[in-house]
């Protein structure tokens, strides 16, 4: 038993063991995603002089879940809500094309608003999407690669350390991918760093209330996973 007064639990006991709450947080972790990208990413904003995209204040929140279900729940269980996640941007992708292109009745006049808000280059998408996979399972895996090494302490530690690794792929990956060739090289590495510093930050903000939902969490699951046998593989679906 842990201080919190739950179980510890390695991932291979976890199999077969009912989750109270999985569900939930599976659905608010691929709606932030979703979200996050379909009204944030197509809004640039300026607040005190420094533009922005919109979308960063929400997208990290879903590194923040994602922490969240790593911790509680394992990274086999966090890699199944990234794969939910990869599939249903996916979708989002699909369907956005589909729809812009359709041609638009006679007389409805929002073809051109539409286009510019939902069409989005599949450039940009296939960046996205590779940034996203990879950001996230890497985050899932620092995370709980050093619950191991840290026996269960130092959550602030494990929750920066993994978005500082996590964020910094996503952003390596997304930036040169989508505009590599588009924007000078100077204008690529100034936006990677400037919103990966942004993205970690925002993650160091929300500690305490991470340090919240997870002990809240554990104590209504009453479990607390560590990912001892752990397989971590990136492209397992099963358990």
């Amino acid at each position: 038993m842990t201080d919190l007064g739950v179980q510890k639990i390695d991932a291979q006991a976890l199999r077969e063991r009912p989750m109270r709450y999985f569900d939930f947080f599976i659905a608010a972790f691929v709606a932030i995603l979703l979200l996050s990208n379909l009204i944030g990413a197509a809004k640039l904003s300026t607040v005190g002089g420094f533009t922005f995209g919109a979308g960063i204040l929400f997208f990290p929140l879903g590194y923040v879940l994602g922490d969240v279900l790593t911790e509680v729940y394992g990274y086999a269980r966090a890699r199944r809500c990234v794969w939910a996640g990869f599939g249903a941007m996916l979708f989002m992708a699909l369907m956005s094309w589909v729809v812009v292109k359709l041609p638009p009745a006679e007389g409805w006049p929002d073809q051109a608003a539409y286009e510019a808000v939902f069409g989005n280059t599949w450039r940009i998408v296939f960046a996205s999407l590779a940034a996203f996979w990879a950001g996230e399972l890497a985050n899932s895996f620092v995370l709980a690669k050093m619950k191991l090494l840290t026996q269960g302490r130092h959550l602030w530690m494990r929750t920066i350390g993994s978005t500082i690794v996590g964020q910094g792929v996503d952003s390596l990956l997304f930036y040169p991918l989508a505009f590599f060739g588009e924007w000078s090289n100077a204008q690529v590495l100034t936006v990677m760093v400037t919103n990966w510093l942004m993205k970690v930050t925002w993650e160091a903000v929300l500690t305490p209330l991470t340090y919240v939902v997870v002990n809240s969490l554990k104590r209504a699951e009453g479990l607390d996973v560590y990912d001892e046998g752990t397989d971590f593989t990136p492209f397992r679906t099963k358990l």
